[in-house]
């Protein structure tokens, strides 16, 4: 299946700001491009571009004073398959992780691992481990976290969601990734655009989402827990610890969002 995903993007900045963006299809992806993602600024300014120490693409830019609008609109060619499910994947005990996998059993800025160890332990203590248990949390954080954009706050930390009982996709995905850390298996969050392919369309505007993927086994698997069943179409931009490792936008001063739109379709060929 061809996919059609893009944004437009706009700020207003009183002086001049330097800026990090992560905006750019996951290096993963890049072989299913048919058209390339290219950040477009206006006005025309240059960008840094580098990879992460998880690996993903980031532009450092300079935005001038005023308004800055950033697009792109690609094209990219998906399996249209929905995310992997193995109830069979097997949970590593800790000493026989990969070492590059325990960074994702580590607290980090939303997830406060710290302070879910005892309703992680009481709550899913005796779960057999491995798919299982992540399912469980899964289905846990699905009827916990009820979903609205309204509920949106960009220092809402898991500890938060869990109490609140309400957030969006990042929050959905915060707090199952602390708990599955709790239960010692590695977690890390991921973030992309995901449209409403195979599924009922939501009236609701598009926006980026948030999902999270586990190490089972001998790799990593895809978990949702906002929607709580597999899709088609996941484009990936960016991965790591939490949502503070893969902003859209990172300002290195004021600025003001002005402009947001997202758009994910397939497109649908008619002979």
């Amino acid at each position: 299946m061809k996919i059609r995903a893009g944004y437009e993007i706009s700020y207003d900045c009183p002086q001049p700001t330097p800026m990090i963006l992560q905006v750019s299809v996951h290096p993963s992806r890049i072989s299913d491009l048919l058209t390339w993602d290219r950040v477009r600024f206006d006005p025309r300014i240059p960008a840094n571009t580098y990879h992460d120490v998880f690996g993903n693409f980031c532009h450092v830019i300079r935005a001038p004073a005023g308004r800055l609008t950033m697009s792109t609109d690609f094209l990219v060619q998906d399996k249209g398959e929905p995310d992997a499910v193995d109830p069979q994947a097997k949970q590593h005990s800790l000493e026989d992780l990969p070492v590059d996998t325990l960074v994702f059993l580590l607290g980090s800025r939303y997830c406060e691992t710290d302070r879910f160890t005892d309703i992680a332990w009481t709550q899913f203590g005796n779960i057999p481990r491995g798919w299982r248990l992540v399912q469980t949390i899964c289905d846990y954080v699905h009827d916990r976290i009820k979903f609205g954009y309204e509920h949106a706050s960009p220092t809402k930390t898991a500890w938060d969601a869990h109490s609140e009982q309400r957030g969006v996709c990042r929050d959905f995905a915060h707090l199952a990734i602390t708990l599955c850390r709790c239960m010692n298996v590695p977690a890390r969050y991921c973030t992309g655009y995901l449209g409403d392919i195979g599924v009922p369309i939501d009236p609701m505007p598009m926006d980026f989402s948030a999902w999270f993927e586990v190490y089972l086994g001998d790799r990593w698997y895809t978990f949702d827990a906002r929607h709580n069943h597999p899709r088609i179409g996941r484009i990936l931009m960016a991965r790591g610890r939490d949502a503070t490792d893969v902003a859209i936008l990172t300002s290195f001063g004021p600025c003001t969002l002005t402009g947001f739109k997202v758009m994910t379709d397939e497109v649908v060929t008619t002979r």
